[in-house]
């Protein structure tokens, strides 16, 4: 069984930093391409950041110099690193993983708010 279980998110302000995690299991975890993706209130989900198995990594504009994706694989461990968050940063953030097909956690709520 498939389980993807994000942590790290909460309220910050403007301008803070959050660290998101996403412990993988019941998946070979280094094959995976691994992917943050984010769902603003009343819009759609979008693309946050990707990276491969190789470590290749792929950002939103929105995001680049802003946010650092990065995997260990010896921890089957997916991460995120928000840094300069603005308030059209909130939104509820998953993981994903992909291999044959996708694979998608429950979520974590991102607020960034003064």
């Amino acid at each position: 069984q498939v389980q993807l279980v994000e942590s790290g998110g909460g309220l910050v302000q403007p301008g803070g930093s959050l660290r998101l995690s996403c412990a993988a299991s019941g998946i070979i975890f280094s094959i995976y391409r691994m992917g943050w993706y984010r769902q603003p209130p009343g819009k759609p989900r979008e693309l946050v950041a990707i990276i491969t198995s190789g470590n290749s990594t792929n950002y939103a504009d929105s995001v680049k110099g802003r946010f650092t994706i990065s995997r260990d694989n010896a921890k089957n461990t997916l991460y995120l690193q928000m840094n300069s968050l603005k308030p059209e940063d909130t939104a509820v953030y998953y993981c994903n993983a992909w291999y044959a097909k996708p694979y998608w956690g429950q979520g974590t709520q991102v607020t960034v708010s003064s």
